[in-house]
């Protein structure tokens, strides 16, 4: 059975989710966040989108939705009516695969009415998805002015597909939390038209398991996996021989720790990638998932970072070192590292400290000094730094900011 999805994504970087999803299905249509795809039988692979935010499998379009409250009946009835069926059981079976095989503990809770405390009837389409008596749960999103509000949307969707499936709904319109195990409806509205699905997954894709440790001013995963894609590390060939990033690259860095961490594999190992101010490790980590021969190496002032670093790393089982220092003096051997991925201080969350509170452009003569004949780099920044010429730049939507994800190279110095 094939599925039409939709992947949710970072505003901005869809064209990338696109070009991850073309190895597994067929993509049919960008939209504002989304990327509306169809697949066969969906499985691990999807579950293994490292750019999407999420992946729906959705039960209905639906058109002619207004930003009057007119649309909110319309959406009740297109949910009631909606043929939620395929869905859940795609959803049922890619879990399954995933799991093993595992079938999905159902509290004894899940299976009263919400507001009546009684046994209720489960639909048909409810009992062969697997997800028999689990009451759902509903998240809205839209574009543009409505004189309805999020919460308007999710009931009258919730009590839709509640009727439909004979399952309780819980409202997020109160504040509560829904219980544990509920099943994940999503709704996303541009224009006209709306999409209802269902989630694949128990929780969204940008919820990686092995970030466990965070700090400030973290990166959000999907973005560092598309760092990662767009320093074209998928397709990277180990160095030449004779490379300083193929052999001996770390000579010298015994006081950085950073020879000792075994990065010195010899010849034919992966490229070396450097991410300057590492925080949590984020960004190493969906670089290493991505190439796991590659060499990957942090520098972080904050000893929490570094531990940070180390411990997402390891749940991730990626071999990654980060190690105490300064992005403004960096413990590297000029032209050792071929890609250099870094989301710098915005100074907004996260505030310059050490030699780049000083002069902010330390990091980027630091960055251009120690990267080797060919290498690139790919940074979040708001402005293009000096030295460089732009290969490519997508403009990004982040916590209210519009910084640009940007392909690097050394600009060719002037005589």
């Amino acid at each position: 059975m094939r599925a039409f999805a939709v992947a949710r994504a970072v505003r901005g970087i869809e064209p990338l989710v696109a070009a991850e999803i073309m190895k597994l299905g067929v993509v049919r249509r960008l939209r504002h966040r989304e990327v509306w795809f169809e697949a066969a039988e969906p499985g691990p692979d999807l579950l293994g989108l490292r750019t999407a935010d999420d992946v729906l499998l959705v039960a209905a379009v639906v058109d002619g939705v207004g930003a009057g409250r007119g649309a909110l009946e319309r959406l009740r009835r297109a949910a009631e009516n909606a043929d939620a069926g395929p869905a859940l059981r795609l959803r049922h079976t890619a879990r399954a695969s995933r799991d093993g095989g595992r079938p999905i503990d159902v509290t004894a809770t899940s299976r009263a009415s919400a507001d009546e405390g009684r046994p209720i009837e489960v639909s048909a389409t409810a009992r062969a998805s697997g997800d028999e008596g689990r009451p759902i749960e509903v998240s809205a999103t839209f574009v543009g002015r409505r004189s309805y509000s999020r919460f308007d949307v999710e009931d009258a969707v919730g009590a839709g597909l509640s009727r439909a499936l004979g399952v309780p709904y819980h409202s997020r319109a109160g504040g509560v939390a829904p219980p544990p195990g509920a099943v994940p409806w999503r709704v996303t509205i541009e224009d006209d038209q709306a999409v209802i699905a269902v989630r694949l997954g128990e929780r969204p894709l940008h919820r990686r398991p092995y970030k466990e440790d965070s700090i400030p001013g973290t990166l959000h995963p999907p973005l560092a996996a598309a760092m990662a894609r767009l320093a074209g590390l998928a397709e990277a060939a180990p160095p030449e021989e004779g490379h300083a990033g193929a052999g001996h690259a770390w000579t010298g860095l015994a006081e950085a720790g950073l020879a000792e961490a075994g990065l010195d594999h010899g010849r034919g190992a992966g490229p070396v990638v450097l991410d300057p101010c590492c925080g949590a490790g984020t960004t190493l980590v969906e670089a290493g998932l991505l190439a796991p021969r590659a060499r990957l190496a942090g520098i972080d002032r904050s000893p929490a970072s570094v531990r940070a670093a180390t411990a997402n790393a390891r749940r991730a089982g990626v071999a990654v070192t980060p190690v105490v220092g300064d992005a403004g003096r960096l413990p590297l051997p000029s032209g050792s590292v071929d890609r250099v991925l870094v989301n710098p201080p915005w100074g907004r969350q996260v505030a310059a400290a050490g030699l780049l509170a000083r002069d902010g452009g330390l990091l980027w003569r630091e960055v251009r000094r120690v990267l080797a004949p060919g290498g690139l780099v790919v940074t979040l920044a708001g402005d293009v730094p000096d030295g460089f010429r732009v290969e490519r730049a997508i403009e990004v939507s982040l916590s209210g900011r519009h910084p640009l994800l940007a392909v690097l190279r050394p600009a060719r110095r002037h005589r």
